[in-house]
């Protein structure tokens, strides 16, 4: 029952960053899911699974694990790169690709 702690990213539909702030606790899944034979969805026995911990940092997290004795993993905080960007780019006389309409 390894646990994994981490930061979420911000979701793809979306440009907000929302949720992306709190640290998160859930459980490594314990067998592989299988597919229910009469309705073909996919079930699994492990009730871990569906347990997700929210902190608000990542020491609250930690120390939430080793209270519990949960074995547990930290996984790096993936900050994007920042481009930055201005709408007078697109009309540069430096531009490197050139203007067309």
């Amino acid at each position: 029952m390894l646990a994994r702690i981490f930061r979420p990213a911000k979701t793809a539909m979306q440009s907000g960053k929302a949720k992306t702030h709190l640290w998160v606790l859930e459980f490594e899944p314990a067998a592989a899911r299988q597919s229910d034979p009469l309705m073909g969805w996919t079930v699994t026995g492990d009730m871990n699974g569906q347990v997700r911990l929210r902190f608000e940092t990542r020491e609250e997290a930690v120390q939430y694990a080793q209270a519990h004795g949960i074995p547990f993993e930290v996984l790096a905080d993936k900050t994007p790169k920042r481009i930055v960007k201005a709408y007078a780019d697109n009309f540069a006389f430096g531009r490197k690709q050139p203007w067309t309409h």
